[in-house]
C-alpha cells in the first residue's frame, strides 16, 4: 500500500518547520516525490540542527575518541570507560537550554530526565548528576526567576529518583541575560558485560515501546527550541515537555531488570522528536528497517494524528528490541512496573522506516536518507573585527584597595559560595557520595572495591569569547586540574558545546576554533572524548550568549579514603604554590568587576608543564602527602588561599613573591596551571612548590611587595555568603 498522500503539505509547511527550500528539494529528491504530513514532520525534526548537528559534525570528527580505558566512544547515547573489577562509568553532559528559557522548572528538571535515560540505556544505573548553569546577573530579576526555577527543576528530579546530585558550576554574565544555558551530566555505573547498544537487530525481532503514555507535550520541543533563535515574543510554553521522575524512576528500574534477565537486543530512550529520532537512529546503527504501528501506541489523548505521535517528545519513553519468544516475558516485566509495555513494531530488512496506523501505511522513508544522508554545511568562519560583546558593568572602584578588592571578589557572583543552591539538592542518597559539594574540587564516588571515580565539569564562557581557542584549552585545563587536586587520573571527557548561530562567520569562527582548543588539549592531556552535546542558535534579541564550551572528565583513584580536600587542616602546615602558574589580569574576574573590555587574546598556556604539574599533585595527594590541594581558579591566587581557609576553618599568614606586579600575582588568573597546596614542608620542596608561608590563625594576611591585606574569617565569611541573601 502506497503512503497516504490526502495532504501534501509542500514547501510552505516545510519552511515553517524549519527545513531551508534546497532541503525540502532535497527530500523530494530522495523520496521521488513529495513527502506527506508524517514524512515531512520526520525529515524536519531528524534533519534539525539539535538532531543532526549538520553544523558541527565535520569538526566533531577532529576529536579524539581513543583511549586505552575506552568502553563506549561517540555515537551511543553515552560514553563509557573501564574502572576496573569489571566495572564500566557510563557518562554524558547534554544541554536543556532553549527549554529553560522558556519554562524554567520544567525545561531543568527534564533535562535530568532525559540526560538519566541516556546512562540507563546503556545498562548502566545512574548514581550521580552534575549540572553547570549560565544566567543573567543576579540584580536581573529575570535571571533570579531562571535560576531560582531551574535549580528547582534539577532538585526536584534528581531527588525523586534517587540519584545524587554531587556539584557543578553557577556562573553570571550578561549576555546569557535572554538565553540561559542548563546543562546536565550524569554518571552510571554497569558491569562490562551487561552493557547494550542501541542498534537494532534481526529480522522479525519485535520492537517494545514502554513508559510514560504518549501526549501532545513536547511536540516540537527540544528538536524546534534548540534549532533557531529565540525570538523576544515567541510564546513556546506548549513545546516545553513536562518531566514526571516517578514515572522516571519507574522506566529505569524496569530497563535495568530487562536487562539483568537478558532479554533484550538493543534499548533507545526517546529523547528530541520522540519516537522518530529513537527508531531511525536504532535501524541506521543495526542496518535494518523497522515497520511501526502508532495505532498501537498508548495515547493521553486519544484524537492524536500520526505524526503527532511520531514526534511527541512525552518523557519518560523508552524503545526496545526483543526477540519473538520473549516478548511475552517483556510485557511481564513492563507489567510489574506499570509502565504501559507495548508491541508496536518489528525489525525488517527493508532498510525502511514505515509508519503504519493499523493496515494504512502513512509514512515511508528510507532510513539511510532520514539518518546518513542529512545535508551537512560547511562553516564559514571569520574572525570579528570588533568586540562582539560590550564591556560589563564596573561594580569595583579600580581605586579599591587589596582588602576591599579580596572581599569582593569572594562575594561577586561568580565566587561566591553556592552552597544555597546545592543544599536543594541530596548529595548523599545511594551512599556513596566520598567528597561534597564544598569539600574538594571535585565530587568523589566510592566503587565497591574501595576504589573510587571522581568527576568535575567546567567552563568558563567570558574567556573564550576572548579566545575561543586558549579558553577552551584552560576549560579542559581546568577540569583536569580539580580531579588531579583530588588524587585522580583523567579516564575519559564528555563535553556540550554552547555557541550562538553557526550561520553567522563570527560564531562559527568561535566553534572552529574552540573546538580545534579542544581536541589539542585532550590530545596534550591524554585524554580521549567519549560523546556530547552541541548546543547552537543561543541568541537572543540582543545579541549571542558567551561561547560556552563546558567539559566534563571522569577520572579514576585507586583509594577513596585518600580522596584529596582543598580545606587547609592543621596550624603550622607548609603552604605551597605549585604549577607553572603565570596570572594575567584581562578576562579575569577582577576585570570584569572593574568594567574592563575583554582583550583580543588571552596569554597561551605551557599545556605540557600543566600536565605535569597535575601528574605531580596527583601522586602526591595518592600518597597521602599533602594535607590540602586547591585548584587557582576564579579571582586568583589570594581567593585560592581564602577559600582553602574558609573550608578548613583556620587561617593563613603567606608571603608572595610579587613578580614585578602584585596585583597580577594576587589576583590574575591562569586556569588550570596553578594549585594552592598545603602540608608538610618536605612534601612541598618535593613537589616543587614555591614555599608561600603557614597555615594558623584566624584570619588570612598575604603580603605581595609593597601590598598587604588582611581579614579574618569572619569577614572572609560574610563576604563569602553573599548569595545566601539573594537565594535563601
Amino acid at each position: 500500500m502506497s503512503p497516504s498522500s490526502s495532504t501534501v503539505p509542500g514547501l510552505q509547511s516545510a519552511l515553517e518547520l524549519g527545513l531551508t527550500e534546497q532541503e525540502y528539494g532535497l527530500v523530494c529528491d530522495k523520496l521521488g516525490r513529495e513527502p506527506n504530513e508524517v514524512e515531512l514532520a520526520m525529515f524536519s525534526l531528524l534533519w534539525s540542527e539539535h538532531c543532526s548537528y549538520k553544523h558541527s559534525r565535520k569538526l566533531l570528527r577532529t576529536l579524539p575518541t581513543e583511549g586505552e580505558h575506552v568502553v563506549m566512544g561517540p555515537g551511543e547515547n553515552a560514553g563509557a570507560v573501564d574502572v576496573g573489577d569489571g566495572l564500566a562509568v557510563a557518562f554524558k553532559v547534554e544541554s536543556h537550554n532553549h527549554p529553560s528559557a522558556v519554562e524554567p522548572f520544567q525545561g531543568a528538571a527534564t533535562g535530568v530526565g532525559g540526560i538519566l535515560r541516556d546512562i540507563f540505556a546503556i545498562g548502566a544505573r545512574p548514581i550521580a548528576v552534575l549540572d553547570s548553569l549560565r544566567f543573567g546577573e543576579p540584580s536581573s530579576a529575570r535571571s533570579r526567576y531562571l535560576l531560582d526555577h531551574a535549580v528547582s527543576g534539577i532538585a526536584h528530579y534528581g531527588n525523586s529518583v534517587g540519584v545524587a546530585t554531587v556539584g557543578g558550576e553557577v556562573y553570571h554574565e550578561a549576555p546569557y541575560e535572554q538565553n540561559c544555558l542548563v546543562n546536565a551530566m550524569a554518571l552510571g555505573l554497569a558491569r562490562r558485560e551487561r552493557m547494550i547498544r542501541s542498534a537494532a537487530a534481526g529480522v522479525g525481532n519485535v520492537v517494545v515501546l514502554f513508559g510514560s503514555s504518549t501526549g501532545r507535550d513536547g511536540i516540537g520541543g527540544a528538536s524546534v527550541l534548540a534549532s533557531a533563535e529565540l525570538g523576544v515574543n515567541d510564546d513556546k510554553r506548549p513545546t516545553v515537555q513536562v518531566g514526571d521522575p516517578f514515572a522516571g524512576k519507574k522506566a529505569l528500574e524496569c530497563s535495568l531488570e530487562l536487562l539483568e534477565r537478558g532479554l533484550l537486543v538493543s534499548l533507545q530512550d526517546l529523547g528530541a522528536a520522540g519516537l522518530t529520532s529513537s527508531s531511525a537512529e536504532m535501524a541506521s546503527k543495526g542496518g535494518v528497517g523497522l515497520d511501526l504501528d502508532v495505532s498501537r501506541v498508548p495515547l493521553r489523548e486519544a484524537d492524536m494524528e500520526p505524526f503527532e505521535i511520531m514526534v511527541s517528545e512525552s518523557q519518560e519513553r523508552m524503545l526496545c528490541v526483543c526477540e519473538p519468544e520473549r516478548v511475552d516475558e517483556v510485557l511481564a516485566v513492563c507489567a510489574k512496573w506499570e509502565v504501559h509495555g507495548t508491541a508496536i513494531g518489528v525489525v525488517t530488512d527493508t532498510r525502511h522506516l514505515r509508519v503504519l496506523d493499523g493496515d494504512r501505511v502513512v509514512g515511508d522513508v528510507p532510513v539511510v536518507a532520514l539518518v546518513d544522508e542529512c545535508p551537512l554545511y560547511d562553516l564559514e568562519p571569520a574572525r570579528p573585527e570588533r568586540p562582539l560583546y560590550a564591556p560589563p558593568a564596573a561594580t569595583l572602584d579600580p581605586a579599591a584597595d587589596a582588602r576591599a578588592t579580596l572581599l569582593a571578589l569572594l562575594g561577586s557572583p561568580n565566587v561566591a559560595s553556592r552552597l544555597p543552591l546545592f543544599q536543594q539538592y541530596d548529595w548523599i542518597v545511594q551512599s556513596r557520595t566520598v567528597r561534597r559539594p564544598g569539600e574538594a574540587d571535585a565530587a568523589v564516588l566510592r566503587l565497591p572495591a574501595g576504589n573510587a571515580i571522581a568527576v568535575a565539569i567546567d567552563g568558563s564562557g567570558r574567556r573564550v569569547a576572548a579566545d575561543p581557542y586558549t579558553g577552551t584549552v584552560e576549560a579542559v585545563l581546568e577540569c583536569a586540574a580539580n580531579l588531579a587536586c583530588v588524587g585522580a587520573e583523567p579516564l575519559g571527557l564528555t563535553n556540550c558545546l554552547n555557541f550562538g548561530n553557526p550561520e553567522k562567520p563570527h560564531i562559527a569562527w568561535q566553534l572552529a576554533e574552540s573546538i580545534r582548543g579542544l581536541g589539542d588539549a585532550c590530545r596534550a592531556l591524554g585524554v580521549p572524548v567519549v560523546g556530547g552535546n552541541v548546543s547552537l542558535y543561543n541568541e537572543g534579541a540582543k545579541g549571542p550568549i558567551y561561547p560556552t564550551p563546558v567539559v566534563g572528565i571522569v577520572g579514576g583513584l585507586p583509594d577513596a579514603a585518600r580522596a584529596g580536600r582543598l580545606a587547609f587542616a592543621r596550624a603550622g602546615d607548609a603552604i605551597g604554590l605549585a604549577g607553572p602558574f603565570a596570572p594575567r589580569l584581562p578576562a579575569s574576574e577582577l576585570a570584569k568587576l572593574r568594567g574592563d573590555a575583554l582583550p583580543h587574546a588571552l596569554a597561551e598556556l605551557d599545556v605540557s608543564a600543566a600536565r605535569a604539574a597535575h601528574e605531580a599533585v596527583r601522586d602526591a595527594v595518592r600518597a597521602g602527602a599533602l594535607s590540602s590541594a586547591h585548584d587557582v581558579a576564579e579571582g586568583g591566587l589570594a581567593v585560592a588561599l581564602a577559600e582553602s581557609a574558609l573550608a578548613g576553618g583556620i587561617g593563613a599568614v603567606v608571603s608572595v613573591d610579587a613578580g614585578g606586579d602584585a596585583w597580577t600575582r594576587l589576583f590574575g588568573e591562569a586556569p588550570g596551571s596553578g594549585f594552592v597546596v598545603s602540608g608538610p614542608r618536605a612534601a612541598l620542596e618535593s613537589l616543587g612548590a614555591e614555599l608561600l608561608g603557614e597555615v594558623g590563625g584566624d584570619a588570612v594576611e598575604i603580603r605581595a611587595g609593597d601590598v598587604a591585606l588582611r581579614a579574618t574569617l569572619a569577614e572572609l565569611r560574610e563576604a563569602h555568603g553573599s548569595l545566601a541573601a539573594l537565594f535563601p
